[in-house]
């Protein structure tokens, strides 16, 4: 049995989300992010870097939702293409989400909604940032189904998380008529449901 230690998070739902697609029986154990309980001596112990989500794979911890992914991916031969180019592909697109969309949709919430002091700067730089990768995806999937082109992958559902949490970050599906397709696309994935409300859950869990 895999362990999850996830909240209601863009990051932690990439997760159950993938073990739902693989079929993977988990335990989810939520760590509320919001009451410090990651800054607990008992889950820094598992992850001194104190986020979400962590895995727990036997013997293996794992932390960094990224790694996970492939982790997953690569342990079962799923969710990744085993043509090396398309394969490559899957992997730029989820590095655009860790190294991109991730940070930039993250900061652009944080100074809009979540900051002690409001800084135009700021929101202006983030906010536009986040404009700009939605437009650059949107262009992306104009040309493809999914992020790796014909093939649903991890990187599919790396970006799903921010996208479902986009609100947050100010960024919508207005003029974006193709990231608006792939988001209905995924939303409409029985696993993709089911991850989605085992993560919402996460929130109402006493821990």
């Amino acid at each position: 049995m895999l362990t999850v230690y996830a909240f209601s998070t863009p990051n932690s739902v990439k997760v159950p989300v993938t073990l739902e697609e693989l079929g993977l029986p988990y335990d989810l154990r939520s760590v509320n992010i919001k009451a410090g309980d990651q800054k607990s001596p008992a889950y820094l112990a598992l992850n001194p870097n104190a986020k979400v989500p962590l895995l727990i794979d036997g013997d293996f911890v794992l932390s960094e939702s990224g790694a996970i992914l492939i982790h997953l991916a690569e342990k079962t031969g799923q969710l990744l293409a085993t043509d090396a180019r398309a394969r490559a592909r899957s992997f730029e697109w989820l590095m655009v989400q860790i190294s991109g969309t991730g940070p930039a949709f993250g900061q652009s919430g944080f100074w809009q909604k979540l900051a002690s002091e409001r800084s135009a700067p700021a929101i202006a730089r983030y906010q536009s940032e986040a404009d700009r990768l939605a437009d650059v995806i949107d262009a992306h999937l104009g040309q493809n189904e999914w992020f790796a082109g014909n093939d649903y992958t991890i990187a599919d559902i790396a970006h799903f998380g921010w996208f479902w949490r986009r609100e947050f970050a100010g960024v919508g599906f207005d003029n974006r008529p193709n990231l608006a397709r792939w988001y209905a696309a995924m939303e409409a994935r029985p696993a993709v449901q089911r991850g989605v409300a085992a993560t919402t859950a996460l929130a109402d869990v006493a821990t």
